[in-house]
């Protein structure tokens, strides 16, 4: 079984969305600062080794239902395109909704993956899956901007503290790819 890891670009004051998502502006009216390392071109070589690696290993995809509608047209084949509508094939793969919760869509997703790891991605889904006690990683893409409103990636998480062990650190001239490792109780485990 793979790793299952949430990745998210999120400016330095925890905003992964600028505000106003929809159709015309699926981050918000300004997001796109927060991804124009992963479009850049050309590409940091720093960059393009941490969006391998993802893509190398990645086997299915979790991603909310409003950063479906709002940006799936516009990902292409980048690596972060999702894995696994309803038997509904597109370059980026085949797309299954699941209505019964972050913890059915994870699990299917990890079926799917096999031994590849699985991404969320989307705020909402992200904290759901975080909450839910569900991801391995985290992975966080800093990016060196303040936006001033937005969606913020963790308003609050509720329950309990989640512990995090630093695992990895790339820094390019764009963004902080920052990795952890979720803690767990040996009990847990």
């Amino acid at each position: 079984m793979g790793t299952v890891r949430v990745d998210m670009s999120m400016s330095l004051n925890g905003f992964v969305a600028a505000p106003n998502t929809g159709a015309q502006n699926p981050l918000g009216v300004g997001g796109t600062r927060l991804h124009r390392w992963l479009f850049a071109a050309p590409q940091d070589p720093r960059d393009t080794a941490v969006i391998a690696e993802v893509r190398d290993s990645v086997g299915a995809v979790v991603l909310g239902r409003t950063t479906f509608d709002v940006g799936v047209d516009i990902w292409g084949d980048v690596p972060w395109s999702p894995a696994t509508k309803e038997s509904s094939a597109m370059p980026s793969g085949t797309f299954s909704f699941v209505a019964g919760g972050v913890a059915e869509a994870v699990e299917r997703a990890v079926s799917a993956a096999g031994a590849r790891d699985v991404e969320v991605m989307g705020a909402d889904t992200a904290r759901q899956v975080i909450a839910a006690g569900l991801p391995d990683e985290l992975q966080i893409n800093l990016v060196p901007v303040l936006l001033g409103r937005g969606v913020r990636m963790f308003p609050e998480l509720g329950g309990e503290q989640v512990e995090l062990d630093g695992s990895g650190v790339v820094e390019s001239s764009a963004v902080t790819h920052l990795r952890y490792r979720v803690s767990r109780p040996a009990s847990d485990r």
